[in-house]
């Protein structure tokens, strides 16, 4: 502990930064690994765990990757999920198919 004494102000904030980071990531950790062990006997009983409960589990999608490319600009980007761009409309109205707009 006497080499903590040494740091300077800011080198302590940086690793009171990495503590706090370390404990979240831990606490984190630990609830997965509960949730998982809750599910799973759960589903040993024949439940699942969101029946026991009555709360559903949230379950994150992932993040969408881009599916289709405007013509005009191929930096404007589509993953095919909900609402469908104006540009897309526009492009399946001249008679281009989703498949030439696929990137």
């Amino acid at each position: 502990m006497d080499n903590i004494n040494n740091l300077s102000l800011k080198e302590l904030k940086e690793l009171q930064s990495q503590v706090v980071k370390a404990i979240a990531t831990c606490e984190d950790r630990k609830k997965k690994i509960a949730l998982v062990e809750l599910q799973e006997m759960a589903r040993s009983k024949g439940f699942t765990l969101e029946e026991l409960t009555g709360i559903s589990v949230v379950r994150r999608r992932s993040p969408a990757v881009a599916k289709y490319a405007n013509p005009a600009d191929a930096n404007d980007t589509w993953s095919g999920r909900g609402r469908k761009p104006r540009w897309f409309v526009k492009a399946l109205a001249s008679g281009l198919t989703p498949e030439d707009l696929s990137i």
